[in-house]
């Protein structure tokens, strides 16, 4: 980032894992989903009147990080899947192929996300999100997601390989 005319305010700054670029003078500007030309706008707006009369920004992106999510539980294709635009929780389940039908627990849907340097956790449910009830929350990159199983679809899945009823087999836990 340039200042035209206050070559003090040059910076080289990384992009945080939610999208957040962090400056002194500025604080905390959103460039997640923006253009450098929109982030500049947003930076010069903070800047104008309070430090400089008439900021002229300009942001240039000197490396872009592919950003990613990881899906993982009761879906049928787990695994790590690009963020692409503004990504919500339905749309990367859905990256996922969508949720295991047999095993999900649609109500028990994890995301876990670093928040300024500190590890945290929330929990959603699916069916609420798509009943249009609840939000559907944004994904960033770094995420990760865990979709809950249904113990009682598993056990009785997992029973029905068993060779027969009746019949008694070792049972290893």
């Amino acid at each position: 980032m340039e200042v035209f005319g206050a070559p003090e305010l040059k910076r080289e700054s990384e992009v945080d894992a939610s999208g957040n670029l962090s400056l002194p003078l500025v604080g905390t500007i959103v460039a997640g989903g923006r253009t450098p030309r929109e982030v500049g706008d947003a930076i010069a707006a903070q800047l104008r009147g309070r430090y400089i009369r008439d900021p002229q920004v300009t942001v240039n992106i000197k490396k872009a990080n592919p950003q990613t999510f990881s899906v993982d539980g009761a879906v049928r294709e787990p695994g790590v899947y690009p963020v692409i635009g503004r990504m919500t929780l339905q749309q990367a389940i859905a990256s996922a192929k969508g949720a295991d039908s047999e095993l999900a627990n649609l109500n028990n849907v994890v995301v876990f996300r670093t928040v300024n340097n500190q590890r945290m956790a929330a929990l959603f449910s699916l069916k609420e999100i798509r009943a249009g009830r609840l939000n559907d929350p944004q994904i960033y990159g770094n995420d990760v997601i865990v979709v809950g199983e249904n113990a009682t679809r598993r056990f009785f899945r997992d029973l029905s390989r068993f060779p027969a009823l009746g019949s008694f087999v070792p049972f290893i836990l």
